[in-house]
């Protein structure tokens, strides 16, 4: 659903710019609870694994793809504050170096693809593990359901956006219909991978899934063929041989890189060349007449491939390969400068000694 520049008009998209840039700002400063040495470098994996996924589009329709947004997997997994930067910074890499969504548009595709996909699937979440019993199983239900309603809350926002500021005349009720119905069956791919990625984290670090915490029933875990209770939260360093170090942190984000980098990579060569959902619409509803090219367009990974190469499947693997380690690299930094700045905040707080001859 990544928006192209020439879809929205400048005022609007500059207000759009606005509010993403405040959103990621009010983001930054709730990361800081988030995020702790632990889970810094696990949101810079998530950021690199919804780029990664977002390459995979899946058919949906007779001639309409859809692709993973990301945001209630994000915040599911590293929190509200986090899954909204985590989707902004695939947003800022796809759009500098693939060329993929707008520059102009950067501030809508962050405020309709990252901001609503985060607040209304985390919020859908929460409200569901309130009312479930507390087990993993409802853990991986809530997350279905919270990904699956916030693709279509996504592209009702598009169409609010377009009904302000659209290029084009067009009949908003038809579009409003039209994204909804499309974003509401592509919801349902993004609801199998949220829910089958949440529940792989969970069912071995349960610990590490911001939405998991807080549970009064204990998780489990598979320890030697057998399941054990694993402690709600875990702390922040863990005597060794403990039933929650079995799978260490450092082995999951090196299994969930490699998962990232096989399916950047490889599998990617595979997913629907059809139109995503929104391109789908703007083609039946002609507002795609007014799109410009991309600011970005000379870039030598344009297009998720790269130039010289003249091997498709090499240029496009590599160019997925490049986007996942740029990401993790661009994401980890990022969250590990606000891990930082929260622990010297905490520190420059903690009440100092005072000499005793003072």
């Amino acid at each position: 659903m990544h928006v192209p520049d020439g879809f929205i008009n400048a005022p609007v998209s500059a207000v759009a710019g606005v509010v993403a840039a405040g959103a990621v700002a009010v983001s930054l400063r709730g990361a800081r609870r988030e995020l702790d040495e632990r889970t810094a470098p696990l949101a810079g994996l998530v950021a690199a694994f919804i780029f990664a996924v977002q390459m995979l589009n899946f058919p949906v329709a007779a001639g309409t793809s859809g692709h993973l947004l990301g945001g209630a997997l994000a915040a599911i997994l590293v929190g509200p504050y986090t899954g909204v930067l985590c989707v902004s910074v695939v947003l800022l890499m796809q759009g500098i170096l693939f060329a993929d969504g707008g520059l102009t548009a950067l501030g809508v595709n962050i405020t309709i693809m990252g901001v609503v996909t985060s607040v209304v699937g985390y919020a859908v979440f929460r409200a569901l593990v309130r009312i479930l019993p507390r087990t993993r199983r409802s853990i991986t239900a809530s997350a279905f359901v919270a990904a699956l309603i916030s693709v279509p809350a996504s592209a009702a926002a598009f169409t609010l956006v377009y009904a302000i500021g659209g290029t084009t005349d067009v009949p908003i009720g038809s579009v409003l219909t039209a994204m909804v119905g499309v974003h509401t069956l592509i919801g349902i791919g993004e609801a199998a991978i949220t829910a089958a990625t949440v529940g792989a984290v969970v069912a071995v670090r349960p610990d590490l899934v911001h939405g998991a915490r807080g549970l009064t029933a204990p998780l489990k875990l598979r320890v030697n063929g057998e399941l054990v209770d694993a402690p709600a939260t875990a702390p922040a360093t863990q005597p060794a041989g403990a039933p929650a170090a079995a799978r260490s942190t450092r082995k999951v984000i090196l299994a969930g890189l490699g998962v990232s980098l096989l399916l950047a990579g490889v599998v990617s060569f595979y997913a629907s060349a059809d139109p995503d959902g929104l391109e789908k619409v703007a083609a039946d509803k002609g507002f795609d007449a007014k799109v410009e090219d991309h600011a970005a367009a000379d870039s030598p990974l344009a297009d998720y491939g790269v130039e010289g190469l003249s091997d498709a499947r090499l240029a496009g693997g590599l160019a997925g390969v490049i986007g996942v380690g740029v990401t993790v690299v661009a994401g980890t930094g990022i969250f590990w400068a606000v891990r930082k700045r929260r622990a010297g905040e905490d520190d420059a707080a903690s009440p100092t000694s005072v000499p005793e001859n003072a």
